[in-house]
């Protein structure tokens, strides 16, 4: 029997659309009030914030197990995993908020909604550049998941919106039982759309061989190449801080306001980061032009994040914290794209959705720390003054970026799929710097 003639490109990268667009609207549903819902559920702000690091740990445990499904089982077979895992913890979110409970339950669901995510982080995007080698495009990266940035944000946009008007006309809970509707539609869509193309999933070892081989594998081509090394040395500060302050901005927004039940305030700083989101997506590309180098892009965006941030610490009118959390979006929005083409560019294909899961790893360790961390000079110092040692904490990047740049990889100066990936650890030492 000969097999189903290879989709074309613009077919893949629809799905891929497809999935990150209903991904996405189904977590923005309670990204507008999630810290409020915390708080109405009797958290105080350390433990609100703990209950979000116990996320963030959950990530940092599951990530390089899940990765091994995603490179054993398939792509496939992760992300419908994982979706059944998000719409049984988020009901579980719902109820414990129901029932207010205490904070050890919250802990543990906490920890399992990680392990829903870490199906997804690495899959997708491996299942996605796979793919399109497969059927030889011959585009940009960064295009791709650019217009990846303009369909997430579009959903971010609506569901967060939605989800803090939801909730004015509700209560905090709504949103929760919106989105475990939202992903059960996803898993059927999945079911229907994905199949795993350019990649043949490894099943000749056990579980626990094929854990500790992908390990292994995660530590050469991840933390064994130099410039892929630093990207990701660089990533606990600058994901571990993006968490943090994404959530703190609903209730400090909400203090510029001067009123802290008005839900649907909260849900604009979600909103105003989806239109961010949407501007640096279609900004990624074009600024990526500027500069011959992948590092030149990341590097902007690193030191404007950090700076906006620490501006946050001495900004008391409301207006202009909407301005510079609308900055700090499009700035981290810009980075995205370039980031992830410039590291899927120097990862192998069979190593590619463990290394994009180690990559998301490092990131949720620096949240494990970092946010109970600023949760905490919330408490005693205020909003404000937790956001400026934000951007302090994540100026520590820069130099990580540096390195990475300063490595040479033929992948930093490359457009295409075409520039990849087997080369020896370190790419071409004397490329230019």
């Amino acid at each position: 029997m000969t097999s189903p003639p290879l989709p074309t490109p613009r077919r893949i990268q629809g799905t891929y659309y497809t999935l990150v667009l209903g991904n996405t609207l189904a977590a923005s549903f309670i990204w507008g009030v999630n810290t409020l819902f915390l708080l109405d559920a009797g958290l105080s702000n350390f433990e609100a914030f703990a209950a979000n690091a116990l996320f963030t740990a959950g990530m940092l445990i599951f990530e390089i197990p899940t990765g091994v499904v995603a490179d054993t089982l398939g792509r496939r077979a992760s992300y419908l995993i994982g979706t059944i895992t998000l719409t049984v913890t988020t009901a579980m979110y719902w109820m414990l908020w129901l029932w207010h409970s205490p904070f050890w339950a919250w802990a543990i669901v906490s920890v399992l909604l990680g392990l829903g995510f870490t199906f997804f982080s690495g899959a997708v995007d491996a299942w996605l550049v796979d793919a399109l080698r497969a059927v030889g495009y011959k585009g940009s990266l960064e295009t791709v998941f650019g217009r990846s940035q303009i369909f997430s944000g579009s959903a971010m946009l609506v569901g967060s919106v939605l989800g803090g008007v939801v909730a004015q006309m509700s209560n905090l809970g709504a949103p929760f039982l919106v989105r475990v509707a939202l992903l059960l539609a996803m898993f059927f869509v999945a079911a229907m759309l994905m199949r795993d193309i350019g990649f043949t999933p490894d099943r000749s070892e056990g579980p626990i061989a094929a854990t500790g081989t992908v390990l292994r594998a995660s530590l050469k081509y991840g933390l064994g190449r130099p410039p892929v090394r630093w990207l990701m040395l660089a990533s606990p500060f600058t994901a571990g801080v993006g968490i943090y302050v994404f959530y703190a901005l609903q209730p400090h927004l909400l203090q510029l306001w001067g009123d802290e039940g008005a839900y649907s305030i909260a849900g604009l700083a979600a909103a105003l980061l989806s239109g961010a989101s949407i501007v640096g997506g279609l900004m990624a590309p074009w600024v990526r032009k500027l500069f011959r180098k992948r590092t030149s892009t990341i590097l902007l965006a690193a030191v404007t994040s950090a700076l906006v941030l620490v501006t946050f610490g001495f900004v008391q009118n409301f207006w202009i914290a909407i301005g510079l959390v609308a900055l700090w979006g499009i700035a981290s929005a810009i980075d995205d794209p370039v980031h992830r083409a410039y590291l899927n560019a120097m990862i192998p294909s069979k190593q590619r959705a463990t290394v994009l899961s180690f990559d998301s790893l490092m990131g949720s360790a620096g949240g494990v720390v970092i946010q109970p961390a600023l949760g905490r000079v919330a408490d005693i110092s205020g909003y404000a003054v937790s956001l400026l040692w934000s951007g302090v904490i994540s100026a520590a990047a820069i130099p990580f970026i540096l390195l990475s740049r300063a490595a040479g990889s033929p992948a930093d100066v490359g457009d295409t799929l075409d520039e990849e990936t087997d080369a020896a650890p370190g790419g071409d030492a004397k490329a230019e710097v």
